[in-house]
C-alpha cells in the first residue's frame, strides 16, 4: 500500500515535476478512486497542490481533479478560499462547468459578506 494519497496518485498518473518512483504495487484506477473517496481534505489538498501546483499543470486527469475538489468541498463547505480554488479549476477545464464555477464563486462571496 502507498503511504499517502499523493504517492498513490504519482505512481498511477505520473508527476510533471519529478520522476515516478519504481513501485511494485497494483495501480488500478479503481483502487485509487476508492482511496480518494475516503481521504480527508488535507490529504486531497496535499495531492492537488503537489501534483498540480499551478492548476494548469500536472498529469492528474481533469475528472480526478474535479472529483477531488468536490470531495474537499463536501468536507469544508464554508471556506471561501477553497470554493474559489475549486471554481478556478472548473473554469480552467471548462466551459462545461462554468455555471458551477460561478455558483462556487457566489457562495464564497456570500460567506465573506455574511
Amino acid at each position: 500500500m502507498h503511504s499517502t494519497l499523493t504517492e498513490h496518485a504519482r505512481c498511477l498518473y505520473g508527476d510533471e515535476y519529478r520522476p515516478t518512483p519504481e513501485c511494485g504495487l497494483e495501480h488500478g484506477e479503481r483502487y485509487f478512486v476508492e482511496e480518494l473517496t475516503f481521504a480527508d481534505a488535507d490529504s486531497i489538498l496535499a495531492m492537488l497542490r503537489e501534483l498540480c501546483p499551478h492548476l494548469v499543470d500536472g498529469h492528474l486527469p481533469v475528472w480526478i481533479r474535479n472529483l477531488s475538489y468536490r470531495l474537499v468541498l463536501l468536507q469544508r463547505p464554508d471556506e471561501p478560499a477553497l470554493l474559489r480554488e475549486a471554481a478556478e479549476n472548473l473554469w480552467m477545464h471548462g466551459p462545461d462547468w462554468d455555471h458551477i464555477a460561478e455558483d462556487l464563486k457566489k457562495q464564497a462571496d456570500a460567506l465573506e459578506a455574511g
